[in-house]
């Protein structure tokens, strides 16, 4: 079998460019893709077509950056934390969480999960995603 492949990261690239946020669902399955791949994780169909996030998500941890782990990239975010975050649209993964310190995580770890909102951040040279707080 023979499948044409396209050039998944430029188009990703190029939807932060425009302000959007893009994964790819399955037409066999329906299951959303994040960070967008060739191919559906759930069952395993080549069909997939593009599709803007929402960006509403849950974070269902918290871990504090270490020494070996903290990216001086990062440091104009200010506080932040990584942690497993879960979108709407159903897709999981290890996520920046910006707004978050050792008092806040504190607070937040008896409460997860919280509501997180994606954000499109410019790091130097290119755009990527992180992820808020969703304040009440």
């Amino acid at each position: 079998m023979s499948i044409e492949l396209e050039k998944v990261v430029e188009k990703f690239y190029q939807g932060l460019e425009e302000g959007k946020i893009l994964g790819k669902k399955c037409a066999k399955c329906g299951a959303v893709e994040f960070p967008p791949v060739y191919a559906c994780n759930t069952c395993g169909g080549w069909d997939m077509e593009w599709v803007e996030i929402s960006g509403k998500a849950k974070l269902h941890s918290i871990v504090m950056p270490a020494a070996l782990s903290t990216k001086p990239e990062y440091k104009a975010l200010g506080k932040y934390a990584y942690g497993e975050v879960e979108l709407e649209e159903g897709s999981r993964l290890n996520a920046v969480v910006r707004g978050i310190n050792k008092k806040k995580r504190n607070e937040l770890s008896d409460k997860l999960p919280v509501d997180v909102k994606a954000a499109i951040y410019q790091r130097d040279g290119y755009k990527t995603v992180v992820f808020d707080l969703v304040e009440d």
